[in-house]
C-alpha cells in the first residue's frame, strides 16, 4: 500500500473506519517505508515495530479520531511506558533507559487511537537547531540529504516530509516545531502555552517556553489532533483558556478580513534575513492580500529589543544545569563532562553559576517583555507575518562546536530562532506554512502569529492559504 504515504493522517484513519484498509495494515505499510528510507535519513532511533504490530491488531485499540495511524514519539519531553527514553544523549543510550509509564501527552495520543512505531531522532537535550547528535548522528533533509533537518524535532520532520508516518510528535522551547516544519516542507504549529500539558514529571519545561504539538502535511491534521490532546491535567500550573469549538471546525471556516503585520527584518544587526526567506514572506502578504485581508509593514516595536537575548540564555543555562543535575540523581551516579555534549556541558557550567535572585529576575523581565510584545494585538492588528528562518536549510556540520568556542553550535542556531522564540517567550500560538520553495529547491517556510489563545484564527488563515496554494502534491527527493 504505497499510496498510503501521500495520504494525511486524518485520510488515514478515514480508511480504518470505512473498513477499507485495517490498523494493521496501517502500520506495516509504515514500518516497510521506514525500513526502506530510515537507512538513507535517520529519522527513527528507536524502532517499536513488534509492540506496534501487536497494537494494531489488538482488540483493545482505541476507538479514537485516528485509530490505526502509525505515529512517532519524538525521544525528547514525552515518554511511552516500557519503551527507551534517551532525550539524545549516550548516557541514557548506553543505560538502556526505560520510563515505566506513559507520560500525559503520550496517554492522549493513545486514546486519540494512534500506533506508536517508533522514537525519533532528537538533539541531545533539544538545545540547538539541528538534528545531528553525537549519540544516534545526522538526520538527514528529504529534500537534500547534505541539510539539516532543523532541530529540535528534526527526526519527526524528516519522517513525516519523507513519507515514513503520516504525522510525529515534536514540541518547541525556542522554535523547534516550526524550524524542522520550515526545512522540511511541513506545518508546524507550536500551540498556546498551557494548551497541552507537559506533565506529569514536570508542570512547565524552560519557565513555560516548551509547549507540545506534531509537524504534519496538512492544517487539517493538525486541528484534529491538538483537540485529541489540548486541556489540562491534575496538578498542571495554569492553562490556556478553553476554545469556542472544536479546532478542526475553524479549518475551512471563513477567516472574515484580517489586519496582518508583516516584518522581514530580524532586528539583529548581525543577523539579515536571506532573500528567499524575504521573497516567501513577502510572496505570502500579497497572496494574503488577494484573499481580502489587509497587510501592512508593522511589527511590535519590542521584538526589536536585543536584551531578551540575555533574560532567554540564564533560562536556558540553568534548566540545562537543572537537567543533568536531575539525571544525576534518576541514574545514581553523576552525570560528567564525558556523559553529555561540550555545549551542554558548558551551559550547565554556566547555569550553575546563575542564583535564585538573577533567575528570578530573568523571569520577571521576560514577563515584561511578552507584556510589551502582546500589546500590539490589542492595537487593531490580527496576525503578524514573518519568515520562519533567516536562512534556508543549512548544510549539516555547521553547528558543532569547538574547545575554542563550546556554544558555536549554539550561536549558529541565531538566524534559526530569530523569527520563533519570540514566542516562546510570549507563550502566544505561532504557526509555519510551507509555502515558497527556494531556487534550489528548498523549502521556506513563513510564519503567522497570533494573540493569546488565538489557534483558531490561526487555523481558519492557514486552511485558507493551504486551499489557495496547496502543497499536498510536492515531494521531496527521498521519498516512500
Amino acid at each position: 500500500m504505497s499510496e498510503l504515504s501521500h495520504l494525511d493522517a486524518t485520510a488515514q484513519a478515514e480508511l480504518v473506519r470505512k473498513g477499507e484498509a485495517s490498523p494493521r495494515d496501517l502500520v506495516d505499510a509504515a514500518i516497510n517505508r521506514i525500513e526502506k528510507l530510515n537507512p538513507e535519513l535517520n529519522a527513527v532511533i528507536t524502532p517499536l515495530f513488534e509492540k506496534a504490530r501487536a497494537a494494531a491488531a489488538s482488540r483493545e485499540l482505541p476507538q479514537g479520531p485516528f485509530r490505526g495511524v502509525p505515529f512517532l514519539l519524538k525521544d525528547l519531553g514525552a515518554w511511552s511506558a516500557g519503551d527507551r527514553y534517551c532525550a539524545g544523549t549516550k548516557f541514557l543510550r548506553d543505560l538502556d533507559w526505560r520510563e515505566p509509564d506513559d507520560s500525559y501527552l503520550a496517554a492522549r495520543y493513545r486514546a486519540a487511537g494512534f500506533v506508536f512505531v517508533g522514537k525519533s531522532n532528537t538533539p541531545e537535550f533539544g538545545s540547538v537547531t539541528t538534528t545531528e547528535p553525537a549519540a544516534f548522528g545526522p538526520s538527514r533533509n528529504p529534500w537534500d540529504p547534505s541539510r539539516s533537518t532543523g532541530g529540535s524535532s528534526g527526526g519527526s520532520a524528516c519522517a513525516v516530509a519523507s513519507g515514513m508516518v503520516p504525522v510525529a510528535h515534536a514540541n518547541d522551547g525556542g522554535g523547534s516545531i516550526r524550524i524542522p516544519a520550515s526545512e522540511c516542507g511541513l506545518v508546524g504549529l507550536k500551540p498556546t502555552r498551557g494548551r497541552v500539558s507537559v506533565g506529569p514529571a514536570m508542570g512547565e519545561v524552560w519557565a513555560g517556553l516548551v509547549a507540545d504539538h506534531v509537524v504534519s502535511t496538512s492544517v487539517r491534521d493538525s486541528a484534529a489532533i491538538l483537540d485529541a490532546t489540548a486541556g489540562p491535567m491534575p496538578g498542571d500550573p495554569y492553562y490556556a483558556p478553553p476554545p469556542a469549538r472544536p479546532f478542526l471546525a475553524e479549518v475551512g471556516a471563513p477567516p472574515g478580513r484580517l489586519r496582518i503585520g508583516l516584518r522581514t527584518k530580524t532586528g539583529n544587526p548581525q543577523i539579515e534575513s536571506h532573500p528567499e526567506c524575504v521573497r516567501a514572506a513577502r510572496e505570502t502578504a500579497k497572496l494574503l492580500e488577494s484573499l481580502g485581508h489587509v497587510v501592512e509593514e508593522a511589527h511590535p516595536p519590542a521584538l526589536d529589543d536585543l536584551a531578551a537575548f540575555g533574560p532567554f540564555s540564564v533560562l536556558l543555562a540553568a534548566w540545562t544545569a537543572r537537567d543533568i543535575d536531575a539525571w544525576s540523581e534518576r541514574i545514581r551516579r553523576p552525570v560528567e563532562a564525558d556523559d553529555v555534549e561540550l555545549h551542554n556541558h558548558t551551559m550547565a557550567e554556566i547555569g550553575r553559576r546563575v542564583t535564585g535572585p538573577q533567575y528570578v529576575q530573568a523571569v520577571v523581565w521576560l514577563q515584561a517583555h511578552s507584556r510589551r510584545i502582546q500589546s500590539w494585538w490589542d492595537r487593531g492588528f490580527d496576525l503578524l507575518l514573518t519568515p520562519t528562518l533567516a536562512e534556508p536549510p543549512p548544510p549539516l556540520g555547521e553547528f558543532a562546536p569547538t574547545r575554542e568556542n563550546p556554544l558555536a553550535g549554539m550561536m549558529r542556531s541565531g538566524p534559526f530562532a530569530v523569527y520563533t522564540s519570540p514566542f516562546n517567550i510570549t507563550g502566544q500560538p505561532a504557526i509555519s506554512l510551507p509555502l515558497h520553495w527556494s531556487d534550489a529547491s528548498l523549502p521556506i517556510g513563513v510564519q503567522l502569529v497570533a494573540a493569546y489563545a488565538r489557534e483558531d484564527v490561526l487555523f481558519r488563515v492557514a486552511s485558507q492559504l493551504e486551499e489557495a496554494r496547496p502543497w499536498a502534491g510536492r515531494r521531496p527527493r527521498v521519498h516512500a
